[in-house]
């Protein structure tokens, strides 16, 4: 699902315009986002939980090559799903 299929789907869901549908999902970004440069965690109890984590600098390989490469460390977002998506992928 690409974003303008993630805008619909939720204007459909709640009864919304596609435009205030788009709205809530560019402040819900930009909320979320706000949260992990100030190094928040974001915690939807049940949802999902996203938290920013600091790798290593690490060795690793060029795939095309298989030549060495170093990789260097940075900073990323970790998403884990929540109990009430584990439990809809898993009811079947």
């Amino acid at each position: 699902m690409n974003k303008p299929d993630l805008i619909a789907a939720v204007a459909a869901e709640a009864e919304i315009t596609k435009v205030d549908s788009e709205r809530f999902l560019s402040a819900f970004e930009k909320v979320v986002t706000q949260a992990f440069v100030n190094g928040e965690k974001v915690l939807w109890k049940g949802f999902f939980s996203a938290e920013v984590i600091e790798r290593a600098e690490r060795e690793g390989h060029n795939p095309q090559t298989g030549e060495p490469i170093t990789i260097p460390a940075h900073t990323t977002a970790k998403f884990r799903t929540g109990k009430r998506i584990r439990d809809a992928l898993n009811s079947n």
